[in-house]
């Protein structure tokens, strides 16, 4: 876990929560867990998410907001997290569970462009992703914004699924945001 998150104290990442241990958060992810989910998804899952859901396996964190360039759906000058999809299926918001990435690409319309993992407070609105269009399926993915209220629009976040967590914010330093 010490080469990934630099400084993050992952303790309090996470939000508690009896919803998200309802909904969200699914055992640790073993080998065979990683494997079979990566296969379902068709893509490699970045060693540092798989790090971040080896500390708990998804979840809403603490941190929701993360800067933008350019405005979204959501605000002016950054977006919003709801929730991270586990690894797995158990949970209804696990990366294969019953909302998961394929729902939202299958039923939502979403455009296939990788992994959906993050829930954003539009309730399937718009949702962060790991975008493999650059790196192809096994390559280091990067993060985007993903606004169906927008006709799909993608808005670049971070060039890492690391640096996307190290860039989360708490909503207090955006309360003054539209």
């Amino acid at each position: 876990m010490s080469q990934f998150f630099n400084g993050l104290e992952l303790a309090g990442f996470w939000e508690p929560s009896e919803y998200a241990t309802a909904e969200y958060i699914g055992s640790e992810p073993t080998t065979s867990l990683i494997k079979d989910t990566e296969n379902e998804l068709g893509y490699t899952l970045p060693a540092s998410y798989i790090a971040l859901m080896q500390s708990q396996n998804g979840g809403l964190p603490f941190n929701t907001c993360f800067p933008t360039q350019e405005s979204t759906s959501w605000a002016e000058h950054h977006v919003a997290i709801t929730g991270f999809l586990g690894i797995g299926r158990d949970k209804r918001y696990s990366l294969c569970g019953e909302f998961g990435s394929r729902f939202m690409i299958e039923e939502w319309g979403y455009p296939d462009i990788g992994v959906y993992f993050g829930d954003c407070p539009s309730a399937g609105h718009d949702m962060i992703a790991l975008d493999y269009r650059e790196c192809g399926k096994d390559g280091e993915p990067k993060v985007v914004h993903v606004d169906q209220e927008g006709d799909y629009r993608i808005t670049p976040l971070a060039d890492s699924f690391e640096l996307f967590v190290m860039g989360l914010a708490h909503d207090s330093e955006y309360e003054d945001d539209d």
